[in-house]
């Protein structure tokens, strides 16, 4: 095993107009690949898939048509969630002879929503660099296009399969002020979208991001009710890749008029429903039903 060296190390900033770094040999590079467009793979990402002793795939027949299209010959060995632990010596045996390794995912950045984490932790554990080569990640791509705030955020990735689940989660969501991204398998969108509606509140803005940089790529915008009901009548909402993104709780213009509400409903909920203490809550501190009536949502749906 190589001798440890410190987690931390020095990159130095590379020019706008300075030749492209010199990879570093004995790296574990965790590498982003396109989410559709192979026009999206950066330069430095396909310097490094060309430099590659072993690019370790998720699946490697779909790393090696994204290769071939790049005309990079590479020895790849597939990574996902059930082989990681096996993987972990020949990438670390990779490494320790003075190759270096880029981990890639099927499309996007390794680890959001995909495996990996055990391969990183280990490399790191050995001693070896990691570094990032970023590119895309549909949660940002979607992001930065929805209209919705993107100040603060929270990623989810996927919600569990089982409505009964999925509520339970999205109950203690309810009350996050923050916007809310979510990852969707298409035949679940219309369900996960009507859960949604019922746990966050049907009025709730929210946009449904699908195929992005593919050729069908199409942006959804609405309500929650709105696109749970688009999501019924429209097959084409079913399909590919899905991310979901909604609004998250709007504020009141002084926090303590959220913590006032909270205390309120901490006693109502005791005793009422949750519209009935989301109404009487407001009108008692004089704030806003709708944030009462999330708030109670998340207060009820940690209780239970």
């Amino acid at each position: 095993m190589a001798k440890r060296r410190p987690s931390s190390h020095r990159i130095a900033p590379v020019a706008s107009d300075s030749p492209a770094p010199v990879v570093a040999a004995g790296t574990l590079y965790v590498v982003a690949t396109p989410i559709g467009n192979l026009q999206d793979l950066s330069e430095r990402a396909r310097q490094v898939l060309s430099s590659a002793g072993l690019v370790a795939a998720e699946d490697t027949r779909h790393s090696l048509r994204l290769l071939q299209a790049h005309g990079i010959k590479a020895r790849c060995i597939s990574v996902h969630e059930h082989n990681e632990i096996e993987r972990v010596a020949p990438i670390l045996a990779t490494l320790k002879s003075g190759a270096i390794v880029a981990l890639v995912s099927d499309a996007g950045t390794p680890l959001v929503s995909d495996p990996g984490l055990r391969i990183v932790r280990a490399v790191i554990d050995a001693g070896f660099d990691v570094r990032a080569v970023p590119g895309p990640c549909a949660a940002i791509a979607a992001l930065s296009i929805c209209g919705l705030a993107t100040d603060r955020f929270c990623f989810e990735g996927f919600l569990p399969q089982k409505s009964a689940a999925r509520c339970e989660r999205l109950a203690t969501l309810a009350g996050d002020p923050r916007t809310l991204i979510f990852y969707e398998a298409p035949h679940r969108v219309g369900e996960c979208l009507a859960d949604m509606s019922s746990v966050l509140g049907s009025a709730r803005r929210a946009v449904v991001a699908r195929e992005l940089t593919k050729v069908f790529e199409t942006v959804y915008r609405g309500t929650l009710a709105e696109l749970a009901r688009r999501a019924e009548s429209d097959a084409d909402m079913q399909r590919g890749e899905i991310v979901i993104i909604v609004e998250g709780v709007p504020g009141t213009d002084d926090d303590s008029d959220r913590a006032e509400l909270e205390r309120a409903l901490t006693v109502l909920l005791a005793e009422l429903p949750v519209s009935q203490a989301a109404d009487l809550a407001a009108k008692l501190t004089g704030g806003s039903r709708n944030l009462a009536y999330q708030l109670a949502l998340g207060i009820s749906g940690k209780r239970t």
